[in-house]
């Protein structure tokens, strides 16, 4: 069932008008896509785009991402928060909670930023982009994949995972309609997703190796979210951006 195609009929009569979800077969990236929709002006708040197939995914951090047709539901979605800038450093902690949220089921954890584990292997992940105004946020869901199509042992798949009666057409819905719930509050100034982030999260609390973009590498114990978003660890740095490592 997971792989079943997507259908934007039946997305969209299952949303409010909030959204506006269109599929398409092939691109290269749907975060592309919406990017460049946004940077044109031509995106509208509530666009979605949903791909069977992207042949040039992309996700955290400049790495790749690929998966076989239908075996993954892969979209961006575009927003334009409210809320001042300087509180924008939540968004893909938000996009993270509820991607976990629609998946609780199989009582998934957020690796910090937004990386959702099952089992402690990587079952999602995403991207989030300011374009002007706006932000695109790209999330993909490893779903249909067999082990023999997972790009890494340390990631894990909905089917592998024991989904039944699952389709990505109700996974889809499903986390949109628990997005805009996080979001619109959120950006009404509820501050209350902070303490739904630290429910999920599997990083506070563990010892972990910060790895960061310019090569320096950290160890310490994760302690807090600040109220920017970032990774507080024990001896007080704040992590902005960086690849975590969950140490035993």
């Amino acid at each position: 069932m997971l792989s079943r195609p997507l259908d934007a009929c039946i997305i969209n009569a299952a949303l409010t008008r909030y959204w506006r979800v269109s599929v398409v077969e092939l691109t290269v990236s749907t975060q592309s896509d919406l990017v460049e929709l946004a940077r044109q002006g031509s995106a509208r708040v509530g666009d979605v785009i949903a791909a069977e197939y992207q042949s040039g995914g992309r996700g955290r951090l400049m790495r790749s991402f690929s998966a076989p047709p239908s075996s993954a539901l892969l979209f961006s979605l575009y927003i334009q928060p409210q809320r001042s800038r300087n509180d924008w450093g939540w968004i893909p902690l938000i996009a993270g909670v509820s991607v976990a949220q629609s998946l609780s089921e199989f009582k998934a954890e957020l690796k910090w930023p937004n990386d959702i584990l099952i089992k402690d292997k990587k079952v999602s992940g995403l991207i989030v982009e300011a374009v002007g105004d706006g932000i695109v946020i790209g999330i993909g869901i490893n779903a249909a994949m067999r082990p023999s199509q997972l790009p890494v042992p340390s990631a894990t798949s909905l089917f592998i995972e024991g989904a039944k009666n699952v389709t990505r057409n109700k996974l889809l819905t499903d986390l949109l309609r628990i997005f805009e719930n996080n979001f619109t509050k959120w950006d009404s100034g509820s501050d209350d997703i902070s303490q739904s982030y630290l429910d999920l999260s599997a990083t506070i609390g563990r010892r972990v190796q910060v790895q960061y973009p310019d090569g320096r590498i950290e160890s310490d114990i994760a302690a807090a979210i600040s109220s920017a978003g970032e990774l507080v660890l024990a001896n007080g740095s704040h992590v902005q951006a960086a690849n975590i490592v969950h140490l035993r």
